[in-house]
């Protein structure tokens, strides 16, 4: 039996041993559009439900076949500068997955076709709060079948221990960050994510950038989508963006949400701690591939009872429980 929900402040405190937490897919395709952040084209998304069990799929309309499709997981990443990149046997890609990615996972979307009309997801503001707003406006809906997560049951890391994960009671993960630059400079941030804490804490957490490294990163063919409208850009000491930060420590959140979207890539949630030092795409990847290669690391579960309390929702409720 599925969880009940009777209102968004009782469903947590209606949980029953029996009850299990169901995947959930959204109720109705939603359609956005905007700008590729390093190919500069302009890029239309639509995400559509999903079957149980179908994960997280892109589809590419912009070119025929079933070699458009991709399922978005750690083993078919075929890029990490500057972003997270997707690919498969067919030489097809999408790029800049992450933020999307983030959202899924923060919103406890379990399965979701996404269709797109290019090579990269549109970048939006640079963050991930224009997909969480795609998500709450459609709504979810609970599926007949129970969520599967991934248990951490030892510690793994990678990279001279860059990156770590290790066994928890919820996903949390504790980052930090170190650029030599005085407006960013040391930044660290612990945070659980439960109870609609990425909506609250992480979504509008923007990704951002050295004004002094965007020629370079042009000539090399990246970043030609890249503006104030959609980037925290940094120039000495200074946020030259007009509106300033959205938080603080908006770096370290960013690092944060992007974490939260490489590690959907294992395919689940991941129950357990991740801790990363001064980690990057490339790094978190590193670490999915050194966890599924140790099989006594992890195991497959299901979320019942009291567990229940830590799974992601992001606070998106379904209007009526199904029962399996």
């Amino acid at each position: 039996m599925s969880i009940s929900k009777v209102t968004k402040t009782s469903d947590r405190r209606l949980l029953k041993p029996t009850d299990v937490v169901m995947q959930r897919t959204i109720k109705t395709s939603i359609n956005c559009s905007g700008v590729a952040l390093h190919s500069g084209s302009k890029v239309s998304l639509t995400l559509l439900p999903a079957e149980a069990d179908t994960g997280i799929v892109f589809r590419r309309t912009d070119i025929a076949g079933k070699g458009a499709e991709i399922k978005a997981l750690w083993h078919n990443v075929v890029d990490t500068r500057m972003s997270t990149t997707l690919g498969n046997g067919e030489g097809v890609t999408v790029g800049t997955v992450e933020h999307l990615m983030a959202a899924l996972s923060g919103c406890g979307v379990d399965n979701l076709v996404i269709e797109l009309n290019g090579p990269e997801v549109p970048i939006m503001d640079g963050s991930s709060q224009p997909f969480v707003f795609l998500v709450d406006c459609v709504g979810v809906v609970e599926q007949n079948s129970p969520r599967r997560v991934i248990r951490i049951l030892k510690t793994v890391s990678t990279n001279d221990g860059a990156a770590m994960i290790s066994p928890g009671s919820h996903l949390s993960l504790d980052i930090e960050i170190d650029f030599d630059n005085d407006m960013v400079s040391k930044q660290s941030l612990s945070i659980g994510v439960v109870n609609g804490s990425f909506a609250k804490e992480l979504a509008r957490a923007r990704t951002f950038g050295f004004l002094h490294q965007v020629e370079a990163l042009r000539a090399a063919g990246l970043v030609k989508g890249g503006s104030l409208d959609n980037a925290v850009v940094v120039s000495g000491d200074k946020v030259i963006n007009e509106e300033g930060l959205r938080y603080e420590d908006e770096f370290v959140r960013h690092k944060v949400l992007d974490a939260i979207g490489d590690l959907y890539l294992s395919g689940a949630q991941i129950i357990g701690n991740f801790k990363g030092i001064c980690s990057g795409h490339a790094t978190n990847n590193a670490l999915l591939h050194a966890l599924f290669e140790d099989s006594d690391s992890w195991e497959y579960g299901e979320l019942s009872g009291a567990d229940a309390l830590s799974a992601i929702d992001g606070d998106i409720f379904p209007d009526l429980a199904e029962t399996a």
